[in-house]
């Protein structure tokens, strides 16, 4: 699990742009499904049969997307305007390294060095519209040549390993969803299951409506990750959900209120099986549930989720243990569909 994470980790994917993670997704699935299809807006939607066909059909859904920048405009002086594709906080993207378009040309994030700002600027976070990738070309035309307006941008800085377990890669959101469902397509499964490895979650959960309204299942789970603040700045009642302290099984986001069958499924199978799980403490958040369950006539909708601290920056961290006890509820996830329908 921890190469594979690794390896879609390193796969440049921003909102849009996914086709070099979906290409990849989809030479995988190709190996251990039974059908496999590329929708309109780029999902891969992959079937596999299973030991039985339940009286509820199945979807798990993951997104193939990650937050990232895209090209707006060219200085006179041959530097980079861009805005945010997916939500970024702009604290943490100054002095950047990135990597730009098909081509992956390197550029760094720059904005007026500190020796340059007085008084109250100091303590001010400046707007992206002040800041600009440096690509160290000299001129308009000449960053013209090398990289196209609505070009997209993906942060520096490969996989790393920390210690207690913990990996620290840009695309964790979702990658860490997309090798889970990866790694389900290998087993026996006990029942017929679609996988949909979606597009655009970042920008408004685009993909997972398109995915969703073709395939038409009854039930659904969303495989993701969940923020967590768990920081000496942050209060205790108020860090969301903790690294290392178990699979996140929400009850409500600000997108969705969670089936509240799925979820006593979900938490009672955590319970039964000795799998450590908590839930969010704040209504904070959402992903392509909002979309799944409002698809058609509705879809019962759950989510199971790993935490991941510094979500949405250059460097989110999470635990290899929630991540491979979130694979294991998946897995009872389904046998109990089975049992049960």
């Amino acid at each position: 699990m921890l190469e594979l994470i690794k390896r879609l980790c390193e796969l440049d994917g921003v909102c849009g742009t996914e086709e070099p993670v979906a290409a990849f997704i989809r030479a995988h699935a190709e190996r251990y499904a039974d059908s496999v299809r590329t929708d309109v807006m780029g999902n891969v939607i992959a079937f596999k049969k299973g030991a039985k066909t339940p009286e509820k059909s199945v979807l798990l859904t993951a997104h193939m997307d990650e937050v990232g920048l895209i090209i707006t405009g060219y200085t006179d002086d041959g530097y980079l305007k861009f805005d945010e594709a997916g939500g970024l906080d702009r604290r943490v993207i100054m002095g950047k390294t990135v990597t730009i378009g098909p081509n992956r040309v390197f550029g760094v994030i720059g904005t007026r060095a500190v020796h340059l700002i007085s008084g109250d600027e100091r303590d001010k976070i400046p707007p992206m519209r002040e800041m600009f990738i440096d690509i160290g070309v000299k001129d308009r035309v000449s960053a013209a040549e090398r990289i196209a307006l609505g070009d997209t941008a993906v942060f520096g800085g490969e996989p790393m390993e920390l210690a207690g377990r913990l990996i620290k890669a840009r695309a964790l959101d979702d990658r860490v969803g997309c090798a889970i469902m990866m790694k389900l397509l290998e087993t026996d499964l006990p029942i017929d299951c679609t996988f949909a490895f979606t597009v655009q979650e970042e920008v408004g959960n685009r993909g997972a409506f398109a995915a969703t309204f073709s395939v038409d299942p009854d039930i659904a789970l969303v495989i993701e990750t969940a923020t967590s603040a768990d920081l000496p700045s942050v209060s205790p009642h108020q860090r969301v959900s903790r690294v290392g302290q178990g699979v996140v099984i929400p009850f409500m986001d600000r997108g969705t209120v969670y089936n509240r069958q799925l979820f006593q499924m979900l938490t009672g199978l955590a319970e039964q099986h000795t799998i450590p799980w908590q839930t969010k403490t704040r209504i904070a958040g959402g992903t392509d549930a909002a979309a799944v369950q409002r698809t058609r006539g509705g879809v019962m909708t759950a989510t199971v989720a790993v935490p991941v601290r510094n979500l949405h920056s250059p460097a989110p961290v999470g635990s290899m243990d929630d991540i491979e006890n979130l694979y294991k509820l998946c897995t009872l996830f389904l046998s109990e569909i089975g049992e049960r329908y």
